[in-house]
């Protein structure tokens, strides 16, 4: 058994009758209304608990949680740049361990939580992720993925996906918007040998907080990527946040899994998957794509399914 499934074997779990009342992440922060991203976090955050300390790359959820003179973190927190809450993080829960083995402090179960948006994380923070997660620093990593540069004019990053409108990625004559195929963050992570891997999205509550705490209780790095739709970039409605988060997990965009110990496990299969045009339907920033391209990029995404199911053994 590995050490990922030895401290998980005896896990509970939350379910909507348990659901824990703490909310570490006070409301009354400045988000733009129906963000998707600061629902993630908040749902992230009941599952961590009290018992943390939290390192917060630039982005989004920096900006809007702490301006100051005012925040709205009710647990230690910590701003730090772009590109290093993974590096931070690994000096805040190296300081903890020596000052425990000091006797300076007796606190051997915080939980060590850093956090970026997709920039912060597939991009420029990318170096200092690969950097920790190797050396297996006890941590959480939350890549709270909104799919560009929100915070600074909605710019593509490399988790764009393919076609999508941004400001820097914008569909003309010679262009069908993003050019590239989104990075896939979560198998990088997997490549690194962790013990735990997963994705979740704020349209599953209860799938995204169970796969949260797995990650908080298993000793060494654990990696969770969050879908975080913003209504601001993408173009949708403000009231259909978690619309577009249930329809990318039906349409096979962002498939929920789980690696443990390097074991695939599928946490839901759409029993009649919905056609990717009913996921690009709300969001304007896939309106200019012809229908040849669209089925291109069906292709592409039936083609990741595939591979992701034969890895889960389904």
């Amino acid at each position: 058994m590995g050490i990922a499934s030895e401290a998980l074997k005896n896990f509970k779990g939350f379910s909507l009758k348990n659901m824990p009342e703490v909310e570490p992440l006070s409301p009354g922060h400045r988000a733009c209304q129906g963000c998707g991203e600061v629902l993630a976090l908040r749902q992230a955050m009941k599952a961590i608990g009290t018992n943390v300390v939290v390192c917060s790359a630039t982005g989004c959820m920096e900006i809007i949680t702490s301006p100051y003179p005012q925040t709205a973190w009710r647990v230690p927190w910590i701003h730090v740049a772009f590109e290093n809450a993974s590096a931070v993080v690994s000096g805040v829960e190296a300081a903890f361990k020596a000052m425990n083995r000091k006797k300076i402090i007796n606190q051997p179960d915080v939980t060590f939580l850093a956090y970026g948006g997709d920039g912060a994380t597939a991009d420029i923070g990318l170096q200092s992720l690969s950097g920790a997660l190797e050396r297996g620093h006890n941590f959480v990593y939350l890549c709270l993925d909104n799919e560009a540069y929100m915070n600074t004019g909605i710019q593509r990053s490399s988790s764009t996906p393919f076609g999508a409108s941004t400001t820097t990625s914008p569909p003309g004559r010679k262009s069908s918007g993003q050019a590239t195929w989104k990075k896939n963050l979560a198998k990088i992570a997997v490549a690194h040998g962790i013990p735990y891997v997963a994705t979740a999205t704020p349209a599953y509550p209860v799938d995204l907080m169970n796969k949260v705490k797995k990650a908080s209780l298993v000793p060494g790095p654990a990696y969770v990527h969050i879908y975080s739709p913003c209504p601001t970039g993408w173009r949708c409605g403000l009231d259909q946040s978690l619309e577009v988060a249930r329809l990318a997990v039906e349409s096979k965009v962002f498939p929920l899994y789980e690696v443990i110990d390097g074991k695939y496990i599928l946490s839901r299969k759409p029993a009649n998957p919905k056609p990717l045009s009913e996921y690009f339907k709300p969001q304007r920033r896939f309106r200019h794509l012809k229908a040849d391209e669209v089925a291109m990029i069906q292709s592409m995404v039936d083609e990741e399914y595939d591979d992701l199911l034969e890895r889960c053994g389904v």
